[in-house]
This record gives C-alpha cells, structure tokens and sequence, in this order.
C-alpha cells in the first residue's frame, strides 16, 4: 500500500478527460488532490500550468505533481526549466518505476494523446509506489543540481 500524499495536478485542454480520471481516482485511493486546471475545453497555454504546480511542489504546498498534455513533451521541458523540479515524462509503467527510482522526479508529466486512461492510472500509481534508490543516483541527482546552479561538472 502506497503511502497517502498531497499532490497537485494540472492539465491543458488536451489532457482535460484524463485528469478528471486520475483526479477520481487519486481521491478514491485517499490522497489529497489539488486540481490546478484547466477546468474547461478552452484552449489554453501548458507553461502557466507546469509553473503552477512546480511552485506548489516546491513551496511544500503538495509533495508530488502531475502534469498532463497532449503528447507531455512541451510539458516536460517547460517544468524541468524550473530549479528543483525534476519532471519525468513517463509512457509506461516501465519510465514511471525509472523515474522515480532513479531520478527521485518530483513531477509526473503524462500525454493524453499517447496513453489512455487506464495506462495514465496504471503509470501514476507506479510513479507514487516506486521509492528512490539513492545512492550513486544521488550523485547523478547532485550534479543535475550544481548544472542547475551554473556550475562545471569535473
């Protein structure tokens, strides 16, 4: 059994059905979920969306996040570009145990014209379950942070 946790999520128009599905089901499976939007068929801009909940991730404000797109790719980039945000774009159960295993990602970005629901709820319960490794993963995580910073690798 996972342990429960606050998590923040957020979708554009394409990823608006998908994260109605993992919304009900995180609450059902009894973690506190802070639907971030959209909350219509507009269309809207993802970088708003991914700054949102990488602001509630780092403020403490939820411990993981999840954002979803059309494919997640710009969603990925767009969150990885805030400090401190480790986001891993995940299309399979086999990425979502990686990431968070490996690279201790912090935020769970899924593309709904890639995966269905089933794979999204299949693939999100594996990202919240799988623990962090830690050590020489650490290491590779340290210097992720000092790239971060500006600073040379040796």
């Amino acid at each position: 059994m996972m342990p429960r946790m606050r998590i923040a999520i957020a979708g554009d128009h394409n990823g608006l059905l998908m994260k109605a599905t993992l919304v009900e089901w995180l609450t059902a499976d009894g973690h506190q979920v802070d639907d971030r939007g959209t909350h219509g068929a507009e269309i809207v801009d993802y970088p708003p969306l991914c700054a949102d909940v990488a602001r509630q991730v780092l403020g403490g404000h939820a411990e993981r996040g999840i954002v979803i797109g059309g494919t997640g790719g710009g969603e990925a980039i767009a969150s990885n570009k805030i400090r401190g945000i480790r986001a891993g774009l995940c299309h399979s159960t086999f990425l979502a145990e990686i990431s968070s295993a490996h690279n201790n990602t912090n935020v769970l970005v899924l593309g709904a014209k890639v995966i269905g629901p089933a794979e999204a709820v299949a693939i999100t319960s594996t990202w919240l379950s799988t623990p962090f490794k830690g050590e020489r993963h650490q290491r590779r995580l340290d210097q992720i942070a000092a790239l971060e910073r500006g600073e040379p690798l040796h």
